[in-house]
C-alpha cells in the first residue's frame, strides 16, 4: 500500500475518534466497554493526571506516558508529535508552566478542531496546536527543548524521516522521550496485507531493532529503551488490527497468542548532542 493511502486511512480513522470521542484502541467508537480512563490508568497515568486535563481531551489513544519520565522542567519548550485531542500537551504544560511552550502537531483536523477547543476550555494559554504531518513538522530548526509522543509514530509509514525531523527541530543538548508499540517479530500476512487494518494501533508498527535503529541513523545518542512490556491486548479489542486478526479463519488461537506476545509497547529517551 502507498504511504499517502495509508496516510489517508489513519486520517479518516482518527478523524472519525475525534468526532465521536473515544479510541479504537479503546471504547467509544467502535462499541466497546473500556473507558478512556481505565486505559489511562493502565498505561502509568495517575488519577491526578486524568483529573488535571479538561474533559474530551483523555481519549485513550495511549501506550504508554511519556511525560511521567520526561522530566519537564519550568521554562521549557515541549513537542508533542501526534498530539490528539491535546492530553499529553495539556500535563507537560502544567510542568513548564508560564514560562514554558508546549506545541502539539497533528494531520487531523477534526483532531486540531477538538485539541484547541479543549484549550480555550481549560484555559491553557502556553499551548498551541498546528495541523502539520509528523514527517515534515510545521516547526523551526532547533526550537524545541524535548519531543515526546505516545503510540503515534507507529502509525507513520516514513519513521526515519520521522526522527530526522525531531533531530532537526530539537536545540542541541535536546531531548526525546517517546511511548510506542514495536514488534519483535512481523505480524502475519493477512495483517500487513489488510487495509482494515492500517487504522489500528499495531498493523504500522516496525520491529524493535529497526525502530531503535532509525532513532540513531536520524543522529541522536544516548538511545536508550527505558521501559517495556507486552501490549495489552485487553485493551485492545476493538482496534481495527486485532479485528483484522480476528477475522481472519487462517489464524489458529495458538498463532494469535504468539502474535500478542510479539507486540510490544516500550518507553524509549534519546539525546540530540549538545
Amino acid at each position: 500500500m502507498k504511504d499517502r493511502d495509508v496516510k489517508k486511512l489513519v486520517r479518516e480513522g482518527y478523524a472519525a475518534i475525534a468526532t465521536a470521542g473515544g479510541s479504537c484502541c479503546g471504547p467509544s467508537c467502535c462499541g466497546g466497554t473500556t473507558t478512556a480512563e481505565a486505559i489511562g490508568k493502565s498505561i502509568g497515568y495517575s488519577d491526578a493526571d486524568l483529573r488535571a486535563v479538561p474533559d474530551g481531551a483523555n481519549l485513550g489513544l495511549g501506550c504508554g506516558n511519556p511525560i511521567a519520565l520526561a522530566s519537564l522542567k519550568k521554562g521549557e519548550t515541549v513537542l508533542d508529535l501526534g498530539s490528539g485531542a491535546g492530553f499529553d500537551c495539556f500535563l507537560a504544560a502544567q510542568k513548564v508552566g508560564k514560562r514554558g511552550r508546549v506545541i502539539g502537531v497533528d494531520m487531523t483536523p477534526e483532531m486540531v478542531a477538538r485539541a484547541r477547543e479543549n484549550a480555550e476550555k481549560g484555559g491553557y494559554r502556553n499551548v498551541e496546536f498546528r495541523l502539520g504531518e509528523i514527517e515534515n513538522l510545521p516547526v523551526a530548526d532547533g526550537s524545541v527543548d524535548i519531543i515526546i509522543s505516545n503510540c503515534v509514530i507507529n502509525l507513520a509509514p516514513d519513521k526515519k524521516r520521522v526522527f530526522k525531523e525531531a533531530f532537526r527541530v530539537l536545540k542541541a543538548g535536546g531531548r526525546l522521550m517517546v511511548s510506542d508499540i514495536v514488534l519483535h517479530k512481523p505480524l502475519p500476512e493477512a495483517i500487513l496485507n489488510s487495509v482494515a487494518a492500517y487504522a489500528g494501533c499495531i498493523a504500522g508498527a516496525s520491529l524493535k531493532r529497526a525502530y531503535l535503529a532509525a532513532i540513531r541513523s536520524a543522529g541522536f545518542r544516548k538511545v536508550r529503551v527505558v521501559d517495556e512490556s507486552v501490549f495489552a491486548f485487553d485493551f485492545a479489542a476493538n482496534d481495527l488490527t486485532v479485528q483484522a486478526l480476528l477475522r481472519d479463519p487462517s489464524l489458529t488461537p495458538e498463532i494469535m497468542k504468539e502474535t500478542a506476545r510479539s507486540v510490544l509497547s516500550i518507553k524509549v529517551a534519546a539525546v540530540k548532542p549538545a
